[in-house]
């Protein structure tokens, strides 16, 4: 059985695991006109049309070591250089921690981030600010997120849902904490394939008595919105309409691997791989951002033995979805994003691990047009803080808006009906 969802058996240090932020319910209440399309009939009529892009984000949950993965800094003093070594790429000059034996081989189709920083060590405050753009000092401390994750700001623009396919826009493959839509509203959550949603995606009735339940929750409906004053049924409203389209339209095939070369979903192996084939899919199919969660990188202790534990699958799932993308010439129409909440100490610690380090942290990208085989940015002589230039979260935020054609003065109203810019400082990151 294909399993989608991240191993949930993680726990980070604070000793919380990531939950889900939306339950999608069953198939019972609103349905309303398309309103879920009118971002794209909009922008088109504009003259903006929406482009045909995608991201796959893929979140290493736990704050990954950036000197172990890809700035292993070998010339560094024994304490700080990376302890599983380093292995040289296909691409001059550029080495990877001695795990990616794989990934060194799609190097050339890569971008190295060495240079990725902010300043929040903490697991809610760094996931806040790395997968919005904004710190949150609060959110380790039981506060909500305040900011709309990346996905919720492309549902926003582009709408819920694809208008031919009827694919979400914004796709969740795993549990992330601030990955949702803050004040954005319901509409614009990430839709979650598990538990009932799944279950809703498979016909168990004729298609006349969907038909007629369309009709009905339709005439139903009106008389509820006309009561409702609050907002919150239009975003019940745009996901009972998304689950119709689902079922009605051909976004099912592409989460069912059964539909899949099986010479390809081999190549891909399992667990993570195949949730990158079917994220591969999805982009094929229409959406516009799809999250992934691989955890387990919390490494306090012991890191060594760790990375030989939990590197391979990453290893060969990002270096099989890079070359898959290739060959398909889907690299310029989607963008890979390989990072975490904030990376490591540079200087290993009494236990073999390190600790929570936000001044510099993990970045790799691949495809989506940007320029490939290359670093950006150098970190200092033991990988503490960037040396040249720094890139932040709200610089990764303004890339991926390039690649997704989002302008990059957007605004929306916040909680208290202000409008406020989604980037106020980033620049795209460039070679």
């Amino acid at each position: 059985m294909l399993n989608l969802f991240a191993d949930r058996r993680f726990r980070d240090c604070d000793g919380t695991t990531r939950r889900d932020f939306l339950k999608f319910g069953s198939l019972g209440g609103a349905l309303t006109l398309p309103a879920l399309l009118a971002a794209r009939a909009q922008a088109g009529a504009t003259g903006k049309p929406v482009k045909d892009t995608s991201v796959v984000w893929l979140w290493l949950g736990g704050g990954p070591t950036h000197v172990e993965t890809f700035d292993p800094k070998m010339s560094a003093p024994v304490d700080y250089r990376s302890v599983t070594g380093e292995v040289a790429t296909n691409v001059p000059g550029i080495t990877l921690g001695g795990n990616f034996k794989q990934l060194a081989q799609v190097a050339d189709k890569m971008t190295i981030v060495r240079s990725f920083a902010h300043k929040n060590s903490g697991h809610g405050g760094g996931t806040h600010w790395v997968m919005t753009g904004y710190n949150n000092s609060q959110i380790d401390n039981g506060g909500l997120p305040t900011r709309p994750g990346m996905g919720a700001i492309v549902a926003k623009t582009r709408g819920a849902n694809h208008p031919q396919t009827g694919m979400p826009t914004y796709v969740k493959l795993g549990n992330i904490s601030s990955d949702g839509p803050a004040f954005l509203g319901t509409a614009c959550a990430p839709f979650d394939p598990n538990g009932q949603a799944s279950r809703n995606m498979k016909l168990d009735a004729k298609l006349e008595r969907i038909n007629d339940r369309r009709e009905l929750l339709s005439g139903l409906d009106r008389f509820r919105r006309e009561s409702d004053a609050s907002g919150l049924m239009e975003g019940l409203d745009e996901f009972e309409s998304q689950a119709f389209n689902l079922i009605l339209g051909n976004a099912p095939k592409a989460f069912d691997l059964k539909t899949e070369d099986p010479k390809v979903v081999s190549s891909y192996g399992k667990d993570l791989g195949q949730q990158m084939l079917v994220a591969r899919r999805l982009c094929e199919a229409g959406c516009g951002f799809v999250t992934i969660q691989y955890g387990g990188w919390d490494m306090h202790g012991g890191i060594k033995r760790a990375m030989d534990s939990r590197a391979p699958m990453l290893d060969h799932a990002i270096a099989t979805f890079v070359e898959d993308v290739h060959q398909r010439g889907l690299s310029d129409k989607i963008l890979l994003v390989v990072t975490g909440e904030f990376g490591r100490t540079p200087r290993v610690n009494r236990s073999g691990g390190r600790d929570h380090w936000a001044p510099l942290s993990t970045l790799a990208l691949s495809g989506g047009g940007l320029p490939a085989g290359v670093t950006i940015g150098q970190s200092s002589s033991k990988a503490e803080i960037p040396a040249s230039n720094p890139i932040s979260p709200q610089d990764l935020m303004a890339t991926l808006f390039d690649v997704l054609g989002i302008d990059r003065s957007l605004q929306f109203n916040n909680q208290a009906g202000r409008p406020v810019f989604m980037i106020e400082e980033g620049h795209p990151i460039v070679g």
